[in-house]
């Protein structure tokens, strides 16, 4: 699966920190405005214990996680939708991606220079949601330009476009995001082929000091962004982009014992990987075999044949049937023979819609 999140937010709030430690791939960091204009992108590995077991269970020759696309995008400013700074070119990357990261700064460091003089995470929210609310309203307002000469024509699809087009200028006016807006089903793929900005979904991510991060509960920063994200039914996620950058180097027991000595039970990063993996509406399934135990990525409400087919077109094209069994199933059993002896091996056919956990073999002929 092709998808991606990009991480977005106002300069030096620590986006490109929090992106090196995600993907070690060395984005610049430096302490001044658009030290980032084109967008680095990263994978990423998708943290699962599951896989872990699973690798224990079957002893195959190798283990394949699966992975995650990241794309750290430059610091937007206000004007942006006006082409300040790089703003066009930020919010082209924006509209890439498939849902935002939104880092926000929840810390206060003399010797790091914020872009508009202090740190008030709910006005830096709010200036990048304006900036992405008047460029929707543009692409909205040069629609409705166009439908309008065919609705003097009495055209149905254009009235039934001009309707949803309305719903949505009046929404973006009053400064509501396009996500907010509730529409039929037929009207939402009408507002999809639009593209918008703030149709996205977007989780916040707080960025605090190394202090602060096994107990932000004392952050009326963090406070502030979680009473905001709750109104929009948005998660909130609290990281130290600087910690998770030393974290990032460690690996195994190393990594544990400095999560532990920090009163961490699990880095910020994890947290962040998952949250952004669930907000996609992304699940995994496994297939496990002597040769190979391996996690793939598939969207919720997936077809058998469709999760088989990002193994292999082939695999959907010659779908015959889908030998599943659950995760905490065959975790119970032991091993698969035991699974099948238990009668918790199941066959499913073409309708069957693959779960989360399921671990799979798939039956084709071509």
């Amino acid at each position: 699966m092709s998808l991606t999140t990009g991480i977005v937010g106002l300069p030096n709030v620590g986006k490109s920190t929090l992106f090196n430690a995600i993907t070690q791939a060395g984005a610049e960091s430096a302490n001044y405005p658009f030290c980032t204009i084109d967008p680095n992108v990263g994978i990423v590995e998708v943290p699962d214990y599951r896989l872990e077991k699973l690798t224990e269970l079957v002893n195959p020759k190798k283990t394949v996680p699966t992975a995650f696309e990241f794309t750290d995008i430059a610091g937007i400013v206000k004007g942006a939708s006006k082409g300040e700074g790089l703003g066009n070119q930020f919010l082209s990357h924006i509209r890439q991606v498939d849902a935002i990261s939104h880092v926000v700064r929840c810390f206060q460091d003399d010797n790091i220079t914020h872009v508009s003089g202090g740190v008030d995470p709910i006005a830096d929210i709010e200036t990048i949601n304006l900036e992405l609310i008047l460029a929707d309203l543009e692409t909205v307002n040069k629609r409705l330009e166009r439908v309008q000469k065919l609705v003097r024509q009495k055209d149905k699809e254009a009235l039934a476009e001009h309707e949803v087009l309305e719903k949505l200028k009046e929404a973006l006016e009053n400064e509501t995001p396009a996500r907010a807006v509730e529409f039929t089903e037929e009207q939402q793929k009408l507002v999809k082929g639009l593209h918008l900005l703030t149709s996205k979904p977007v989780l916040y991510v707080a960025n605090v000091s190394e202090d602060e991060v096994a107990d932000p509960s004392g952050n009326e920063y963090v406070q502030q962004v979680r009473e905001y994200a709750e109104q929009e039914g948005a998660q909130v996620i609290v990281v130290c982009a600087k910690i998770e950058s030393e974290i990032a180097e460690l690996e195994g027991e190393e990594k544990q014992e400095f999560l532990d000595d920090l009163g961490i039970a699990e880095s910020g990063l994890d947290q962040l990987i998952k949250a952004a993996y669930n907000l996609l509406g992304l699940a995994t399934y496994f297939t496990a075999g002597e040769q190979e135990v391996r996690a793939w990525t598939f969207k919720e409400g997936m077809t058998a044949p469709q999760a088989a087919g990002i193994i292999h077109t082939d695999f959907e094209r010659g779908f015959i049937r889908a030998e599943t069994v659950s995760y905490d199933d065959l975790v119970k059993a032991g091993k698969m023979s035991v699974a099948k002896e238990q009668g918790t091996v199941r066959l499913e056919g073409k309708e069957y819609l693959v779960k989360d956990g399921d671990v799979i073999h798939f039956r084709f002929n071509v």
